[in-house]
């Protein structure tokens, strides 16, 4: 910054009273010493922050000053303004009018610089004040990420192979990278590590570069969804040079293309060192590469998990036992390794000896003796497992329990006096003793060494910068909720959303959150594991003992404005027995009540349901055959017979409204046969009954039905079928 503006942004402070004049005199002072000009020393110092600064400065030259995250910029402007310029300078193009260019500078630009711009572009020069990690976010965002690296690379006359830029011999894996201070030459090197830096800023987990015939893709999972990171077009022609470079990092052969590899690094940012897992795969395009980005050490916290209150006294109590096995089950992704490795935090002392067998390992634990299995060397969980034992354990972390031998040993291992900690992927609580039971363990040994079973759920929650209250939630919805937590009036369910701001990318959540069920092991539930009880029954009697599920859960952290109802829809499984207020398989989102489910599009527009389907339906008369599994006194009555001959009124691929000429109970269960006309198909499924309807002057019952057990490919092949009869 020059000494005039210096001047300026001097005076303006101290008349606006925001810095006295002696500390003003000693900033000033201290500016002129070290060259650094008088903005950077005031933000150094933390007297004000650079918002105030650039306001008060803004009003005093009378320019403007602009949050670049709210600003669209045409592409037609940035096509007039190449990226070694604008990143050279350290600014970014607004707009063009007529034959002036706004730009975009952290500081008023010297009249000199303005020249040279104006001499290059061929445009005069308007100023606006922006941020400086906002310009530097805004040439990512309109350049792509490593733009002016590769613009660089371009200009040194680096050969596309990008081998200049590959040391002969690279460090063993021990030697660890500041990947934030190697940034200075114009090198490949340079571009991979603004990736990895740009990643990690993001909060991404994962970092998947992708070939395509186009060009390279780079995507940043952030909690737990894929968004785009706009990268150079250029780029393309450094994907091998890239991808060497990550292999050397992680010490895996750069020669090798035609076969997956996997391998590691430790890298440095500021002060925080991250585990980098490394996996390439190859394609039709060139090879694919995933970094998961894990922190080396992590402080583990069961009061950060999010545990409601019962729930967290529960296990405390329980990994206090001496011994017993506890499963965390769920999908992959579903936070369960960060339970267990914050059960095993709380429980790690000098007096307990506690041994983790993992693949892989996902964090270092400071008193904790974890081992990597190795499948390849015949060195899985159930060979570490035997010898872990002659290592005298007292606690035990399994990653999973994936086979009968596995799960044997474990068990025995818990029945002779150790504490055994692990997973299954399940969908619930109660499906994790199905699945013991399934890969062949006896149900007597299940039920003497399984102290619970905790299903979990990763969800999104929401973002506190742009929080508001969803007033557009379907009152049916909000009674299901209020009558799934016992609530005594829907008036104290309030739901919340984000609606989008630059703090969350626009999603409307930021950061994740986790829900639990908890299914403790007690006699009555032993009785029923003993007589092999489906895993419905099973949930149905913990449920009625007080136990939450996955949704009640959700819901608890809905009302409490943490995240919203479709993403807990999203991710639990469909209640036993849920009514049609919940999730439909033909709706996205929030779903409409029974009465709604089966209506066409004006029937529910007429009744205040939100057009949200995913399959289209068709009014059109289809046959089809179905027999009721349950008969009903009413129906006999009816005289009703267990299968008839009917047709439909409208059908898609989710449900069918179709005609009966008997009456046929709500709830029924229906195995339905759907004729396709034109077609030789025959769509086999089960259905249930959502809403039956008499017309009396017809002497005709009208039934709306959902499809419970269609495939995929059913289900595609009937969607196919209404679209192409509707087109």
């Amino acid at each position: 910054m020059s000494k005039k503006i210096d001047l300026i942004l001097a005076d303006a402070l101290v008349e606006k009273g925001l810095v006295a004049q002696k500390q003003m005199d000693t900033l000033a002072q201290e500016a002129d010493s070290s060259g650094e000009g008088l903005q950077a020393i005031v933000l150094q110092r933390g007297i004000l922050g650079e918002k105030d600064i650039l306001t008060v400065l803004a009003e005093k030259l009378r320019i403007s000053c602009v949050q670049l995250k709210e600003v669209i910029i045409e592409k037609s402007v940035l096509d007039k303004v190449p990226v070694k310029v604008a990143s050279y300078y350290g600014f970014v193009p607004l707009k063009i009018s007529g034959r002036i260019l706004t730009v975009a500078v952290p500081s008023p630009l010297e009249i000199k610089i303005q020249d040279e711009i104006r001499t290059q572009l061929g445009y005069g020069i308007e100023i606006a004040l922006a941020g400086q990690d906002d310009i530097a976010d805004a040439l990512k965002r309109c350049y792509g990420l490593g733009a002016d690296t590769v613009n660089k690379i371009v200009t040194s006359g680096e050969k596309k192979t990008g081998a200049s830029s590959m040391p002969e011999e690279e460090p063993q894996r021990a030697a660890v990278e500041d990947i934030a201070k190697m940034a200075g030459d114009a090198s490949v090197i340079r571009l991979v590590n603004q990736i990895l830096l740009d990643g990690w800023r993001k909060r991404a987990t994962d970092i998947h570069i992708e070939p395509r015939r186009q060009g390279v893709s780079l995507r940043y999972r952030i909690d737990g969804m894929l968004c785009d990171a706009q990268v150079a077009p250029e780029i393309k022609n450094y994907l091998n040079a890239i991808i060497s470079r990550i292999k050397i990092m992680s010490n895996l052969n750069i020669v090798e293309r035609r076969l997956p590899q996997d391998g590691r690094a430790i890298v440095k940012v500021q002060d925080q060192m991250l585990d980098l897992r490394i996996s390439t795969i190859p394609t039709p395009f060139g090879e694919s590469v995933v970094i998961r980005l894990l922190p080396s050490q992590m402080l583990f916290s069961l009061e950060k998990l999010g545990l409601p209150k019962r729930e967290m006294q529960a296990l405390e109590a329980l990994i206090q036992k001496p011994h017993g096995i506890i499963f965390v089950t769920g999908p992959t992704g579903s936070g369960k390794t960060t339970t267990l490795y914050s059960c095993l935090s709380r429980i790690n002392t000098r007096e307990r000896k506690i041994i983790t067998l993992e693949d892989p390992i996902e964090y270092e634990m400071a008193g904790v003796t974890q081992i990597q299995v190795m499948p390849e060397i015949d060195f899985d969980f159930a060979r570490g497992l035997r010898s872990v034992l002659r290592h005298d354990p007292d606690v035990i972390m399994l990653g999973e329990v994936r086979d009968l031998e596995t799960a044997e040993i474990a068990i025995r291992v818990a029945l002779t006096g150790h504490l055994v900690f692990s997973t299954l992927h399940t969908n619930d609580a109660a499906s994790g003793i199905t699945r013991l039971i399934d890969i062949g363990v006896e149900p007597y040994l299940l039920a003497s060494s399984v102290e619970e079973f905790i299903a979990q759920r990763l969800i999104r929650t929401i973002c506190q910068d742009c929080k508001m209250e969803d007033k557009s939630i379907p009152e049916e919805l909000k009674s299901q909720i209020a009558r799934d937590l016992g609530l005594k009036s829907v008036a104290d369910v309030k739901v919340y959303k984000g609606k989008g701001c630059p703090t969350c990318n626009q999603t409307g959540f930021f950061g994740r959150v986790a829900i639990y069920e908890f299914l403790p092991i007690d006699e009555d539930i032993k009785e029923l594991i003993v007589r092999k009880t489906p895993s419905n029954q099973i949930q149905k009697l913990a449920v009625s003992k007080g136990m939450r599920t996955l949704r009640q859960d959700g819901w608890q952290k809905v009302i409490t404005g943490l995240t919203t109802p479709e993403e807990v829809m999203k991710m639990t499984p469909a209640e036993k027995g849920e009514t049609a207020a919940g999730r439909q398989p033909w709706m996205s989102g929030v779903s409409l009540p029974a009465g709604q489910a089966g209506l066409s599009k004006e029937e529910s527009s007429k009744a205040g349901g939100s057009e949200r389907r995913v399959y289209s339906r068709l009014d059109a008369k289809v046959n089809i055959r179905f027999q009721a599994f349950e008969t009903r006194e009413e129906l006999l009555k009816h005289g009703f017979t267990p299968e008839q001959l009917s047709v439909t009124k409208n059908i898609s691929a989710g449900g069918l409204f179709f005609v009966s000429r008997e009456p046929i109970a709500a709830g029924s269960i229906l195995d339905m046969k759907i004729e396709l006309p034109g077609t030789s198909d025959v769509i086999e499924c089960l259905a249930k009954v959502l809403q039956v309807e008499e017309v009396e002057e017809e002497k005709i019952y009208n039934v709306k039905v959902n499809f419970l057990d269609l495939t995929s490919a059913q289900r595609t092949k009937l969607n196919k079928y209404v679209e192409n009869t509707e087109s």
